[in-house]
């Protein structure tokens, strides 16, 4: 598989394409609660990408082999809804959780992040998965660094949160992302230390854990887009955008709003 290396240029640029998609989440943050609608936190973000910020909303209308357009900016997933849940008329209630995946072209260059969101009081064990999802992304983003492998980054997720009774769905990854929505490497969430592509400097890819609190089977929806757990268990997901370093990684979708990391 080819994968680009970022120049100094192409990684300035991936800045700001990240800190914009952050700052989408930061602004959409304090409508996210009971009563609102799926469908008006796509028409705010909407807007705010293009009208405030000046990005094109990447989601709208891509279009991947095998799959009708996608009709929103936004993906908004809500308690058992994997990913790509579909923004429409469904309103959120005290106790859900969502997650709200944002990418933005900004200067032909894509910004990628998702954040979990509690609406009102939610349950001890949804609570839990949100917090336990985002230690997952969290290591998997330590593993990164030189000489690493893609398969320590997907063992650092697997084992946390195997070890926490939950799974990790193995349908869907991070990937490699520049001037391209998609690009390689792809980076399983499970895995084996050691194993796998070997990490350089100069790679921009996403680490994007999907996390069931059930069994880690999926089924895809009728609208061709959202996925489900089989279960109806509830899952979780975050997401950042990360820079191979000649050190580490440095987390380019970071804004004033970007939770810290855990301890």
């Amino acid at each position: 598989m080819a994968v680009n290396l970022k120049n100094s240029e192409e990684i300035d640029q991936m800045r700001i394409a990240g800190r914009l998609a952050a700052e989408v989440l930061d602004f959409i943050t304090p409508h996210v609660k009971p009563g609102v609608t799926t469908g008006e936190l796509d028409r705010l973000c909407h807007d705010y990408m293009v009208n405030v910020q000046q990005t094109i909303p990447a989601p709208l209308n891509y279009t991947p082999p095998g799959y009708t357009p996608y009709p929103k900016s936004i993906c908004t997933s809500v308690n058992h809804v994997v990913c790509h849940g579909v923004p429409g008329e469904k309103k959120l209630r005290g106790g859900d959780v969502i997650n709200i995946d944002i990418t933005v072209i900004k200067n032909g260059f894509h910004g990628d992040t998702s954040r979990m969101f509690c609406v009102g009081q939610p349950s001890i064990q949804a609570r839990r998965l949100v917090d336990l999802t985002y230690e997952c992304m969290w290591r998997g983003i330590r593993a990164v660094r030189p000489g690493n492998t893609l398969g320590d980054i997907g063992h650092a997720i697997q084992v946390h949160a195997e070890q926490n009774g939950c799974s990790v769905v193995r349908e869907f990854c991070g990937h490699g992302i520049g001037r391209n929505f998609h690009e390689e490497p792809q980076i399983l969430h499970y895995g084996r230390p050691g194993m796998g592509m070997r990490l350089e400097a100069g790679m921009i890819f996403t680490v994007e854990p999907m996390i069931n609190a059930g069994k880690p089977d999926i089924r895809q929806m009728a609208d061709g887009w959202t996925i489900v757990t089989k279960d109806h268990s509830l899952s979780a997901q975050w997401e950042h955008t990360v820079l191979v370093t000649e050190n580490g990684y440095e987390v380019l979708t970071v804004s004033a709003g970007t939770p810290a990391p855990p301890a």
